[in-house]
């Protein structure tokens, strides 16, 4: 049965934006709402930083099974299975992390990142199986427009929820609702996705030794590090974002932390809104740096794109500092920070693209943003003790310093494009 033929009979509306709202919710649930979640349990920075860091290590390590998805049970299998896997696992985490069960939380964070992880494999790759070429084409602003919209849903709606349930009732019972309500979701796509998703594969899993299976895992990776230029290429990914990777982990607790303590003493509803500005602008920065790469090309613009990327995040000292009360002035640092990241973030996947074009492009594309979740994991293990050891104004001055690295990888690499 053909993906042409399966189209006349289910349209890819039906799916195809569902499919990727169900892919970024437990994703920024994992790597985003688990640091407010801890922050407003009153766990330390350290603990907050070094265990939200770890259970992001699924997406580091996720091109190792991700053969195994391909052969094993049917793409469609496998995206169903896993909303349902994290629809359990965000239930519990909605019962049990309000209460403090901080060690059961983390297994049901870890679960829900292995669910997530494993759901993005499968997602992908019954994407490009579904469709046809066309189709494929008209889809992939739609994908991408939903992933944000999930984004948007995470980072702002839910955390305004949570602030105005949490002054309203109890802080247990804003992020039980929160937590339940994201179950709910994932269960209503999960039963959605059964009827609404062509089978567009066989039932029974192609006939592949396991010999087999571990002779392409091996040939892939063995290819991927003989790349000319590999250990430069591997520097550019785990540096590249080595400023964000520190601030990702403290920006929540730096604005949630009382002004006594070094913070901004605001909300989660307030960062609500400001994550709602912050994406809006981040998300338009992305359009331009796209816009510029395609016009002028990598080469001439990615070196701006890093400062871009590394330099904005001295508004963070400024507050740090100044400790601004007027939301106008947080939301205009946040979102001029947001502006730049959105622009820079477009040099990382245009390189890691080019990176990884020829033989295996999609396998060696995978490795690439493994090891740049390497790169963003490794410095947010030890964020929060910095800020916990040296207070939040030093802990924005190091980020600064860490922006050196930076542009000088980008420098090197611009050179020998």
């Amino acid at each position: 049965m053909t993906a042409a033929f399966l189209h006349s009979k289910q349209s890819p509306w039906l799916w195809v934006p569902t499919l990727y709202i169900a892919e970024g919710i437990p994703y920024f649930i994992v790597t985003v709402l688990s640091i407010a979640l801890f922050k407003d349990l009153g766990e330390s920075n350290t603990r907050i930083a070094l265990f939200t860091s770890l259970i992001t290590f699924p997406w580091v390590i996720k091109p190792l099974w991700s053969p195994f998805v391909d052969v094993i049970r049917t793409k469609r299998w496998w995206v169903i299975t896993m909303q349902a896997m994290m629809c359990v696992s965000v239930g519990l985490l909605s019962w049990l992390a309000p209460k403090g069960y901080f060690t059961i939380a983390l297994i049901l964070f870890t679960i829900t990142a292995f669910a997530s992880a494993t759901h993005d494999i499968a997602a992908d790759g019954y994407y490009m199986l579904a469709l046809t070429d066309k189709q494929q084409s008209a889809f992939v602003g739609i994908r991408s427009t939903f992933y944000k919209l999930a984004n948007i849903f995470c980072q702002s709606v839910l955390l305004v929820l949570v602030g105005v349930l949490s002054r309203k009732t109890s802080v247990a019972y804003g992020w039980t609702f929160t937590l339940l309500l994201c179950s709910t979701l994932l269960a209503v796509m999960a039963l959605w996705h059964m009827w609404a998703m062509p089978k567009a594969e066989a039932n029974a899993a192609p006939a592949t030794s396991q010999s087999d299976i571990w002779k392409a895992i091996g040939n892939t990776w063995a290819t991927f590090f003989r790349k000319k230029g590999i250990l430069l290429a591997l520097c550019f990914m785990l540096l590249y974002r080595l400023p964000e990777a520190l601030l990702l982990k403290m920006e929540i607790p730096f604005l949630l932390d009382p002004t006594t303590q070094g913070g901004l003493g605001l909300t989660q509803d307030m960062i609500g809104l400001l994550n709602f500005i912050a994406i809006g602008l981040m998300l338009f920065g992305g359009i331009v740096g796209g816009l510029a790469a395609s016009k002028y090309g990598l080469k001439k613009v990615m070196l701006w794109m890093c400062l871009m990327l590394t330099l904005p995040c001295i508004v963070y000292c400024y507050m740090a500092i100044a400790q601004p009360t007027e939301f106008w002035k947080i939301a205009a640092c946040i979102g001029f920070e947001q502006l730049g990241y959105g622009l820079g973030y477009t040099a990382c996947m245009l390189y890691m693209m080019y990176f990884a074009d020829g033989q295996y492009k999609t396998a060696h594309f995978s490795l690439c943003t493994a090891f740049m979740f390497l790169g963003l994991m490794l410095p947010g293990l030890a964020a929060g003790w910095i800020a916990d050891n040296m207070g939040y104004i030093n802990f924005f001055w190091i980020v600064m310093i860490c922006c050196i690295p930076s542009i000088l990888i980008t420098f090197i690499v611009q050179k020998r494009l």
